[in-house]
């Protein structure tokens, strides 16, 4: 066996082993917390439709359609309800339609070709209109 001899002390050294079992302990504390945040929430409850609900009233909804011309140049056609109305006339004809409607709600759709500048277009003349809610329709509605 050899020894040192008297003249170099020997390095104290650290004992990390309660540091670990601390360690352990606070790792253990925080799981059990975050498990117990995890299972409370806020409960919602969400509004069934009714049963009894009807298909809305196609008569009263105003469809501003814009139907693509052949040819590159050429603004679509405007309907209003399958209505053919001119570009000149299409808020002047609106102002006529919702002039005695109480709900101001019009819905614009266009075929695919149809480029959304028009689309634009239409929105601004209804707006200007007066009417107060303008949507877009996709090609399945």
């Amino acid at each position: 066996m050899a020894m040192s001899a008297g003249g170099d002390p020997s390095r104290p050294e650290m004992n990390v082993t309660p540091l670990i079992d601390v360690l352990l302990v606070l790792i253990i504390i925080f799981m059990v917390i975050v498990v117990e945040q995890g299972n409370k929430g806020i409960t919602a409850q969400i509004p069934q439709p009714a049963k009894d609900a009807t298909e809305p009233d196609r008569e009263r909804t105003i469809v501003v359609q814009l139907v693509s011309v052949p040819g590159q140049d050429q603004p679509p056609a405007l309907k209003i309800n399958q209505q053919t109305v001119g570009w000149g006339n299409l808020g002047s004809e609106l102002q006529r339609v919702f002039a005695t409607r109480a709900e101001k709600v019009a819905l614009v759709r266009g075929d695919q070709d149809v480029n959304f500048e028009y689309v634009a277009d239409v929105i601004d003349t209804a707006r200007r209109a007066g009417v107060e809610r303008v949507g877009l329709m996709g090609k399945d509605q």
